[in-house]
């Protein structure tokens, strides 16, 4: 969706979900409406989640808003870095083959296995006893 210079994308990995807004301004990452280092105290997921800024140049060029939920605090990280993915996209459609490149632009489909009845887990069985 663009709506005056405003760009809106969805991101999504495991359960978490991730509303991003992308306008033009000078590079201010707001979470939740709460400030990237205190939303995310993980420098490794901070530089995470701002990749596809980095990578395309565009860190000073946009303000972020995202607001996401459900998850832990690493999924939700991923949540937000497929969001800027693909509101950047929808800014300059010329930045996908470089996303792409890197992996940035596929939702990432991995989730948790369900547990299956009769079983501990997943795969895991429960102890065979012989006797």
């Amino acid at each position: 969706m663009k709506k005056e210079n405003v760009y809106y994308a969805t991101g999504k990995r495991k359960t978490a979900i991730s509303r991003t807004w992308l306008v033009p301004g000078k590079g201010e990452i707001r979470i939740n409406n709460r400030p990237l280092e205190e939303y995310f105290p993980i420098e490794s997921l901070r530089l995470q989640m701002v990749e596809p800024l980095k990578l395309t140049n565009t860190l000073d060029t946009y303000d972020l808003k995202a607001s996401v939920s459900g998850g832990g605090i690493a999924g939700q990280a991923e949540a937000v870095r497929h969001g800027i993915t693909k509101a950047l996209i929808l800014a300059d459609p010329g930045l996908r083959l470089s996303l792409k490149k890197a992996g940035f632009v596929k939702r990432d489909p991995r989730v948790k296995e369900r547990k299956k009845y009769g079983q501990r887990g997943a795969r895991a069985r429960f102890q065979f006893s012989k006797r």
